[in-house]
């Protein structure tokens, strides 16, 4: 069964939205610019979500125009923290100016950038599926010509 719960957390600068969408996964939405000022938040807010057993995080970052060292580093610690968990970070709805930072600094390499919340939960479900590779022909692996 599909049990939503919203919490949100606003300062004057950042605004965090957490949908849980089930025991293991939750949306994030973020608000707000993503730096020193903001990051600490931002941090504890996916800390709780791992300590309550959500292993995926998705985190929906189109209201947020600008991230700094700090803000990459709270993601990149995220990653981690949900790596050590056997889950994932993903993110998406990002900012073409967000986007490039993350590929100039190799994060978009090691942490799933996806369009929207939604492929980012259907790239979640797909990667809990059992390996379909022995499930029919079509399936199977391209040898080439």
């Amino acid at each position: 069964m599909d049990k939503r719960e919203g919490r949100v957390v606003k300062t004057d600068e950042l605004s965090v939205e957490v949908s849980v969408i089930d025991p293991q996964v939750a949306v994030v939405v973020v608000q707000g610019e993503l730096d020193t000022e903001t990051g600490t938040l931002l941090h504890h807010q996916l800390a709780n979500q791992l300590m309550h057993g959500r292993q995926h995080l998705v985190l929906d970052l189109r209201a947020v125009p600008f991230v700094d060292s700090s803000g990459l580093s709270v993601l990149i610690r995220a990653g981690n923290d949900t790596k050590r968990v056997e889950g994932s970070l993903r993110l998406a709805a990002v900012s073409p100016e967000v986007r490039r930072l993350l590929d100039l600094t190799g994060i978009s390499v090691s942490m799933p950038v996806h369009a929207s919340p939604e492929e980012a939960l259907f790239a979640i479900a797909a990667a809990s599926l059992p390996d379909a590779g022995t499930s029919g022909p079509e399936t199977g692996t391209n040898t080439g010509e």
